[in-house]
Order: structure tokens, then C-alpha cells, then sequence
């Protein structure tokens, strides 16, 4: 059983054990996680149709990877419903839902800052190497 002790000096030589947040970054920040989290929390619980039409460009392969990496982190709970033609539907978990604030910050984030941002890389893009 790892100790405090070996779980501090694995963290001194691991980057991604010395920053906690890595996890959640993984999980969070993937490409397609934060629109299906806005969706379901939006729009209640939704069928598979549903949620692609109402993201738009995101494939049906890559949505069901999603979704299965979301319920699988306790995000997203998926229910079959054994009918002719079977239903599943998919709803945001409360575990979901407290990401809300994150998603809120980070929107205050974007419309204070993503001009300056864009402004950046103008002038990155500018420079010759």
C-alpha cells in the first residue's frame, strides 16, 4: 500500500502526479466534452438523434466514444429502454452538473480575454522567424 511519503516523491518526479489538475483537464477539456456536458445540461435528458443534431459537426463514432468515456467517468448516465425499436437516452449526473461553475468562470474568462488572445497572435503571426 503506497504511503504518503511515496505518493509525495512519485509527485516530485512525475509531472502529471505534482499537478492534480491533469486529471480533470483529461477529462473536462477533451474536444467534444464540453458540448455534450452544455447540451445535456441545456436540454435535458436526450436521445442518441437528438444530441448530434444539436451539435452539429461532431461524427457518430466520435459522439459514442464521448458518451461512453462520459458515463464511464460518471458524467453522463446512459438508460436503455427495452422497446420496439429500443430507446436509449442519455442525461447530464449531478457530478456533471458541478462543472457548471467551471464552465461559467471559464466563459467570464473567454469574453474578458480571447480578444487579447486573438491580438497575441496577430502579432505572433507577424514576426519573422
Amino acid at each position: 500500500m503506497a504511503t504518503e511519503t511515496d505518493r509525495a516523491s512519485a509527485a516530485a518526479t512525475d509531472p502529471e502526479l505534482a499537478c492534480p489538475t491533469s486529471a480533470v483537464v483529461d477529462i473536462v477539456f477533451s474536444r467534444w466534452t464540453t458540448p455534450i456536458l452544455w447540451t445535456l445540461h441545456t436540454h435535458g435528458r436526450q436521445r442518441f438523434v437528438e444530441l448530434e443534431r444539436r451539435i452539429g459537426a461532431i461524427t457518430a463514432k466520435v459522439l459514442t466514444q464521448r458518451l461512453r468515456q462520459l458515463e464511464r467517468d460518471g458524467m453522463v448516465v446512459r438508460t436503455y429502454h427495452p422497446e420496439v425499436p429500443p430507446r436509449v437516452e442519455y442525461e447530464i449526473t449531478d457530478l456533471g452538473r458541478s462543472l457548471a461553475p467551471l464552465f461559467a468562470h471559464l466563459s467570464q474568462w473567454a469574453a474578458a480575454n480571447l480578444d487579447r488572445v486573438e491580438q497575441a497572435r496577430h502579432a505572433y503571426d507577424g514576426q519573422t522567424p
